[in-house]
């Protein structure tokens, strides 16, 4: 739901009124408004191009941006503790066969969550690579082309060549055998948004939950957390306001 000034001032000035008070009593919502949709700057159909209106040009290069950003994928997989068992628990290789589950994650550039499946910690990380690809195109849609996926030494195989090929996107994945720092690639992003989805209250990385269900709604729920976060601080870098923190966030 988005929600601005300009948002709360329409609503205040449409809706219907409860109550007798110094402003008129409580806006309510009603059966009849619930549903109005806030209006548009134009009507559908008669928006001015790019080169007509500055803020036209200023959102188009904003999804231009966003766009570049969804160019470059990385996606790797992170190992926790399942000491309760479960629908996703499998002997961790990390962790002297005790339970574990496997995290498959895929961030953007920024390192924003796109998608992520989860798995038992037995799974290798190259069969997860498709779920996690669908994961990311079920929310956004297709993937911008050409669109590249960084990938470690743990993906270097033919057939995950040709799984990426089949989606038109190009594979970018450390050789095995080869040092490969992890500053060379776009991979480290990966790396830095499974630190963040175990550092929320540790609920992922010593995960008590057996269903399914009740671990990918904390898994989304930490995506949320990491997204607003990214979300504030790029407020913080790039706006100005009444009361904002001196600190970067």
């Amino acid at each position: 739901m988005l929600h601005s000034r300009a948002h709360e001032v329409w609503a205040l000035a449409n809706s219907p009124r409860h109550g007798d008070g110094s402003e008129g009593g409580r806006p309510t919502y009603s059966n009849l408004d619930c549903f109005e949709n806030f209006p548009f700057p134009w009507p559908p159909g008669t928006e001015p191009g790019e080169t007509e209106d500055p803020r036209i040009a200023e959102i188009a290069e904003a999804s231009r941006a966003l766009v570049a950003l969804r160019s470059d994928i990385a996606v790797d997989c992170c190992i926790t503790k399942a000491p309760c068992g479960g629908e996703r628990s499998g002997k961790s290789p990390v962790d002297r066969g005790k339970g574990g589950i496997k995290r498959s994650v895929a961030v953007d550039a920024d390192g924003i969550p796109l998608g992520s499946v989860g798995a038992p910690a037995n799974r290798h990380d190259s069969p997860l690579l498709p779920g996690t690809l669908d994961s990311v195109e079920e929310i956004l849609g297709a993937l911008p082309e050409p669109a590249r996926v960084h990938l470690d030494r743990g993906y270097d195989s033919d057939l995950t060549r040709k799984r990426l090929a089949e989606r038109d996107l190009i594979g970018v994945i450390s050789e095995k055998g080869k040092a490969s720092p992890l500053a060379a690639t776009n991979r480290w992003v990966v790396e830095r948004t499974n630190s963040w989805q175990n550092a929320h209250k540790k609920k992922l990385v010593w995960c008590t939950e057996r269903r399914s269900r009740v671990i990918d709604f904390w898994v989304t729920f930490s995506n949320v957390i990491i997204i607003v976060g990214r979300l504030v601080r790029k407020a913080w870098t790039h706006y100005r306001w009444e009361g904002r923190p001196y600190r970067r966030p």
